[in-house]
């Protein structure tokens, strides 16, 4: 085995560990608003909080956003159906970065956008490189006819769909806030 193999082997070895691990940490996240598991709230006091935020009905917007989660996490782990996965979770990372995290900063610490931009740039990454040959796509033979372009589109409508879901909200009144 020549250097070169050793480094591909390598490398789908390397997406195989970020894939699973990112890609379940996100769908237990999802999980946790749709069914409180993991410790979270389920679906109605996720729903509430939605609808703090703006987010009107809170329910229907805390299921869309754990569903993106949850199927995106489920997708991203498997290397399946390429782009998909990574133009959900990217979708819900952006409404999560504005929406939650955006005034306090950077960082994680004081419940900054650091986290929700870490998912966003590793299921842009992996969207951009592939999955690797250790991933659904690959053993049925989806990854090799993927063009870029397909690729491109999909994660462009993730970023519209996070655009409209934002354009939806309606922020709560500062008098409503006191």
């Amino acid at each position: 085995m020549g250097t070169l193999s050793a480094t591909v082997q390598t490398f789908d070895l390397g997406l195989l560990v970020i894939r699973v691990v990112v890609g379940l940490v996100m769908a237990a996240h999802g999980t946790q608003k749709l069914f409180g598991w993991f410790g979270g709230y389920g679906l109605r006091p996720t729903g509430d909080f939605f609808a703090q935020l703006g987010f009107q009905p809170g329910t229907l917007f805390a299921a869309a956003a754990g569903t993106s989660e949850t199927l995106g996490g489920l997708l991203f782990a498997l290397g399946f159906l390429g782009p998909v996965g990574p133009a959900l979770i990217i979708s819900v990372m952006i409404v999560a970065a504005v929406t939650v995290h955006w005034e306090h900063g950077l960082f994680n610490s004081n419940n900054g956008y650091e986290l929700p931009l870490i998912y966003l740039i590793v299921a842009l990454g992996v969207a951009l490189t592939g999955f690797g040959r250790y991933s659904l796509d690959a053993q049925l033979g989806i990854a090799a006819r993927l063009p870029l372009s397909i690729t491109s589109v999909v994660l462009g409508l993730g970023i519209v769909g996070a655009l409209g879901n934002l354009a939806l909200r309606r922020r709560p009144a500062l008098a409503a806030q006191q």
